[in-house]
């Protein structure tokens, strides 16, 4: 009922906002009502990548389609409606539950489904009917009329943009959530991504236990790690990937040399340091996660690395001032801060959505 096309379209941007990273979108089609009387339908078909359960999914689409105006009934049989949204195959595989039946129990019977269904997904397999979507579009029964409209849903994700800032570093202190928000990013916008390989470096458990002793041969260590990895990985663009992300920036290097060296140490890594800056690439957009040090604590907690779980919470609130400091030391940079003490980016995807629009906001 009403305007088709845009109730598809705002279905489509809630779940993108709710459920996942729309990966794919069909045509749509204009198909014939089926088992009642009606306006001719639009039907579309997306395929979405989520970390909710399926029965999760169900419940946030149930409530997209109430706040997008779906009125059900009680009476049996079809009706118009605003919006229906449905889920036909699952990562889960076979679902039969009161709530939820999956795959979908009729799809091979009406193509206004199998339709869009071929444009994204041709060669999935039917879990119970063990023939792909293509056979089954190919053999079934349903002789409907199925017609393309020349108007096409648009992507959500396409309003973002990242691809503009080539190199997007996020940057952050020990625990808040730097490394995960950078391979979100990555795997949803087709990004190359860099991460930091401190889990590799053999001085990083010795400086946790004795700070003093083992704080210059480790940030030594680290720095001339980043350097060459951004001098491999950045300075070389993927011809496959739209832009690069990473999760650090070697300006870290410094930011941390200024909280644990000793003066006489700081003064030789500062020669050091600004030999390699120069002749490094700059992000086009650097952004700092800042959390809480309480919050901080308790995510390297539940991360559960031996070596960490002895910081002190006087040091990050160090490098927290560090990297403040930092910051506004560099006014030519474009920085964007994004406090995330209250957000649960990795289980929440309202909040991963919440940082995306203040990054190009």
């Amino acid at each position: 009922m009403g305007n088709r096309l845009d109730f598809l379209q705002k279905a489509v941007q809630e779940i993108y906002k709710t459920v996942g990273d729309v990966v794919s979108i069909s045509k749509v089609y204009q198909t014939p009502a089926w088992g009642f009387n009606s306006d001719d339908f639009y039907n579309a078909c997306i395929a979405v990548k989520t970390f909710y359960s399926t029965s999760e999914v169900l419940d946030i689409l149930l409530g997209i389609e109430t706040s997008l105006g779906r009125n059900r009934t009680d009476s049996e049989g079809y009706d118009a409606r605003t919006i229906d949204l449905d889920v036909i195959f699952s990562s889960e595989g076979i679902i039969d539950s009161e709530k939820l039946k999956v795959p979908h129990p009729s799809i091979q019977d009406r193509k206004f489904v199998l339709k869009p269904l071929a444009d994204i997904a041709a060669e999935v397999e039917h879990p119970k009917l063990k023939q792909t979507v293509l056979e089954l579009l190919e053999k079934t029964t349903d002789t409907s009329e199925i017609t393309p409209i020349k108007e096409v849903i648009l992507n959500p994700k396409d309003q973002y943009h990242l691809s503009r800032f080539q190199y997007l570093t996020i940057e952050g202190n020990i625990g808040a959530g730097k490394t995960s928000l950078a391979q979100l990013i990555a795997g949803e916008f087709n990004a190359k991504l860099v991460l930091e390989r401190f889990a590799d470096n053999p001085f990083l458990p010795k400086f946790y236990e004795d700070m003093e002793r083992y704080a210059f041969p480790l940030e030594m260590s680290f720095l001339a790690d980043r350097y060459q990895r951004l001098q491999d990985d950045i300075a070389q663009f993927d011809l496959f990937t739209d832009f690069v992300v990473s999760d650090y920036d070697v300006f870290k290097s410094l930011i941390f040399a200024k909280v644990t060296l000793q003066e006489e140490e700081l003064v030789l890594y500062k020669k050091v340091f600004d030999l390699m800056y120069k002749n490094l690439p700059k992000p086009g957009m650097y952004i700092y996660l800042y959390q809480n040090t309480e919050r901080l604590l308790e995510n390297i907690k539940k991360r559960g690395r031996d070596y960490e779980q002895k910081i002190p919470p006087e040091y990050l609130d160090k490098i927290n001032r560090g990297y403040l400091q930092f910051i506004k030391s560099q006014p030519e940079f474009n920085v964007k801060i994004v406090d995330v003490s209250d957000r649960d980016f990795i289980s929440n995807r309202s909040d991963y959505i919440s940082i995306l629009e203040e990054i190009i906001s």
